[in-house]
């Protein structure tokens, strides 16, 4: 059924990031070098929190799910990336093409809601220490995350099955790397509209209700600082979101402008698509071991344990 009213296109055609054999080599070392630290570090992450019983605490398991998270998602575009920068024909068939962007609309989707999450982690923890215990309570850290992760899902579930019934008739080249739903309009022989209309809510709603709760949390986080009388004070309560906002920084913007320009094929497209999907799952794990002290003494503890 998904694949019914694609008969005349059985495959699309990625024109990448450059043109000329030689770039795209080196490109490809890049790319391959960016992937494997991106997998090393996140799955370091992971197993870092896994084990430390220090980082058992909300925000580190809003972290480790963030880390599974730009795992997935640099996995679910790097290694066609990669592949199409040796490649000659550099094709993805059509089934291929909506399960990329399956994957990508619905971890991208989930780690949105997940930023805001940790967000509201940060304003109890700064703004409510005394009862952080209770507002961050184990069952809400879990309903949050599983929120999150329902919400990324049901964001895909919406706009995904309304492209898998369009028609794809001559047009088959995407001025892109990677297969993302925006790309795939200007392809279709089909009315557009309402797919066009669906994304455009979808993403407006998504990203206005999680930049709502990130918004008013860090109003109030701000206020909350700027009332502690000392500068050591200050500046302490500054650190332990200075990561998080930073992380926020990277993917956010880059995410949502994507999906709510106009495609043109143009390299603003394409530097938006690599800081969301390429760079942010790489920089993530840095930003949060070099500036957070209680990740760089578990990584130690946690070297330790491995060499003995």
């Amino acid at each position: 059924m998904a694949l019914r009213n694609h008969s005349t296109i059985t495959e699309f055609i990625l024109l990448g990031l450059s043109v000329d054999s030689h770039v795209q080599v080196l490109l490809f070392v890049l790319f391959l070098g960016i992937y494997l630290f991106t997998i090393m570090g996140n799955l370091s992450m992971l197993l870092v929190i896994r084990e430390d019983p220090h980082l058992h605490t909300p925000m580190y398991f809003f972290l480790s799910h963030l880390s599974f998270m730009d795992f997935c998602l640099s996995t679910a575009i790097v290694p066609k990336l990669l592949e199409n920068l040796l490649s000659q024909s550099k094709t993805i068939s059509v089934g291929g093409c909506l399960a990329q962007v399956f994957f990508v609309f619905d971890i991208g989707g989930t780690e949105v809601c997940l930023l805001s999450a940790m967000a509201y982690d940060r304003y109890a923890a700064i703004c409510h220490p005394l009862l952080y215990g209770r507002v961050m309570n184990n069952q809400l850290y879990m309903q949050l995350v599983w929120g999150s992760w329902s919400l990324g899902f049901l964001d895909a579930l919406i706009n995904i099955p309304l492209t898998m019934n369009l028609d794809f008739c001559e047009a088959k080249i995407i001025h892109h790397y990677s297969c993302e739903l925006p790309s795939l309009f200007p392809l279709s022989c089909s009315d557009v509209s309402t797919s066009l209309t669906v994304l455009v809510c979808s993403t407006l709603l998504h990203g206005g209700g999680t930049f709502f709760l990130i918004f008013f949390s860090y109003v109030r986080i701000v206020s909350t600082i700027l009332s502690i009388s000392s500068t050591s004070g200050r500046s302490k309560a500054f650190s332990t979101c200075s990561s998080h906002l930073t992380a926020l920084s990277f993917f956010y913007g880059s995410a949502f402008l994507r999906y709510l320009m106009p495609t043109s094929g143009s390299p603003l497209e394409l530097i938006f698509s690599i800081q969301y999907g390429v760079v942010t799952p790489l920089v993530n794990p840095l930003i949060y071991s070099l500036k957070n002290k209680e990740v760089k003494n578990a990584l130690r503890r946690t070297l330790g344990k491995c060499l003995q």
